[in-house]
């Protein structure tokens, strides 16, 4: 099975666990909704049925608390994905976008792209027998006569033996030593490598060993490793320092890569300040400085950041003049009166594939294509939110276009209970302790006080979470040395 096939498989598999309301079927068209959103909610998100006690705001970060519960419609009248479903969706909208063709790089340039082709061996690893240790390489059993690499009888105290990087030498007569250094070329006939604590020199000249010799001990044959032709990795994994190590002893010079996706990021808001304290109504841009940084961990190439503020115009054209792989714009995601991504993006003739995800925080994310076949993530204002859209939607979708395959999904017992959603699933940072994930306080969507000393988001089904139950986790992408993020 392909890393793609994989992928089909677990979208299909989301689709399959997700139980459709035939009350309220879907328009399979996915087209936009002029209408009021279902539910009968206003513009500004209010919706009868919504959690008592819940503020729904327009997912412009202004406050905490803004999302929308679990049977609001989005503001296209769509009823939100739960979530797995979104991510699925998401990574296969990064597979159908248009793509930069794969380049071959340089091993010192390679480091945090991902393989476009399988990294199959040029050589036999290792390329011929050599020793394991520092020692004797010895034929027959003993006691053996020390001989020089030339074959010439030497006594005890010679010092002269085979060294790594020399060509091959004679062969080993039977009943002979010769002093060998870890990694050098074994003799023809060679019986076994002994260690030199393991073994003893008397007067006469003979070798002795002080343990059983077993035949092959301490001699790293040929292709142990790998075999010419063997696949060592397949397209799609991850390039880091050992897969970089792996390349170079199995012959290669450069590696054929996926390259970054290239990003824009549009920060919406006449509310935000670039520096200074917050004063007069006016509040902090926290998403700016955090998405780029955030995003090439992912492993993407941010081209820009540009703060456009609550002017239609200024990002229908920024949106639709941007050669970016992937637009990501903050706030302006729901329908309030300058929530402007709905109506920009009707406008530019995109097509919405999810509007709206049942999670907690992060409601009103979203995820269209754009006519030029290239997508837009829309992630809510508030801090905590726009990083549940990042890993819900813009993260599966940057793995795509930078053709890594589909992680494996983990999960971890929890040690102390969390709060669900009646509803909804919720992303809620966490720490990893010996006893199991702790989550952690203060997790509202306009915070970022706990994910900042987060190991991760915990993924809560509707309900909550008890003390011992499984939980599946999103590492950061700092904190996921398996996913590389470190290395972009």
């Amino acid at each position: 099975m392909t890393a793609q096939d994989g992928e089909d498989e677990g979208i299909a598999d989301a689709l399959a666990l997700v139980s459709r309301d035939s009350a309220a079927p879907r328009d399979p068209g996915r087209a936009w909704s002029a209408g009021r959103p279902a539910g009968g909610a206003t513009g500004r998100g209010a919706s009868p049925d919504r959690d008592p006690g819940r503020d729904h705001g327009s997912g412009r970060g202004h406050g905490a608390g803004q999302d929308h519960g679990g049977g609001f419609a989005g503001a296209s009248g769509r009823r939100p994905e739960p979530w797995a479903v979104a991510r699925a969706l998401a990574a296969r909208a990064g597979r159908s976008s248009p793509s930069a063709a794969a380049r071959p790089l340089p091993l010192d340039q390679a480091l945090g792209l991902a393989l476009a082709e399988p990294l199959t061996a040029l050589t036999d690893l290792p390329s011929f027998d050599t020793s394991a240790m520092d020692g004797w390489a010895v034929s027959g059993p003993g006691p053996w006569s020390v001989r020089r690499p030339g074959g010439e009888a030497a006594d005890a105290s010679d010092n002269n033996g085979i060294l790594a990087g020399h060509d091959a030498v004679a062969a080993l007569p039977d009943g002979a030593a010769v002093r060998i250094a870890t990694g050098a070329r074994v003799p023809p006939d060679t019986s076994a490598v002994i260690r030199s604590e393991h073994a003893r020199t008397d007067s006469g000249g003979h070798l002795h060993a002080e343990r059983e010799v077993v035949p092959g001990q301490d001699i790293r044959p040929r292709g142990q490793e790998c075999r010419f032709g063997d696949r060592l990795l397949p397209a799609g994994s991850l390039v880091t320092p050992a897969v970089l190590g792996l390349a170079a002893a199995a012959g290669y010079d450069e590696l054929l890569t996926v390259p970054r996706p290239r990003v824009e990021v549009f920060v919406l808001g006449d509310e935000l300040l670039a520096a200074g304290l917050p004063h007069d109504g006016l509040i902090r841009d926290a998403l700016g400085p955090m998405l780029a940084p955030w995003l090439r961990a992912l492993g993407a190439e941010v081209v820009a950041t540009r703060r456009i503020g609550d002017d239609a115009g200024a990002l229908h054209g920024a949106i639709t003049t941007s050669t970016a792989d992937l637009v990501i714009t903050t706030g302006g995601t729901a329908a309030g009166p300058v929530d402007h991504v709905h109506p920009v993006l009707r406008k530019a003739g995109a097509e919405l594939l999810v509007d709206g995800v049942a999670v907690r925080p992060g409601h009103p994310m979203l995820l269209a294509r754009l006519a030029s076949g290239r997508h837009l993530v829309g992630l809510p204002g508030n801090p905590l939110a726009a990083v549940s859209g990042l890993l819900t939607l813009a993260e599966p979708v940057l793995h795509a276009l930078a053709g890594r395959a589909p992680g494996t999904p983990y999960r971890a017992l929890l040690r102390d209970a969390v709060q669900g959603h009646p509803h909804d699933t919720r992303l809620v940072p966490f720490v990893h302790r010996d006893e199991g994930l702790v989550p952690l306080r203060f997790n509202g969507p306009a915070m970022l006080r706990g994910i900042a000393g987060a190991d991760g988001l915990a993924v809560v089904p509707p309900g909550g979470g008890r003390p011992g139950e499984e939980l599946e986790v999103l590492d950061l992408p700092w904190a996921a040395s398996a996913e590389g993020g470190c290395f972009t």
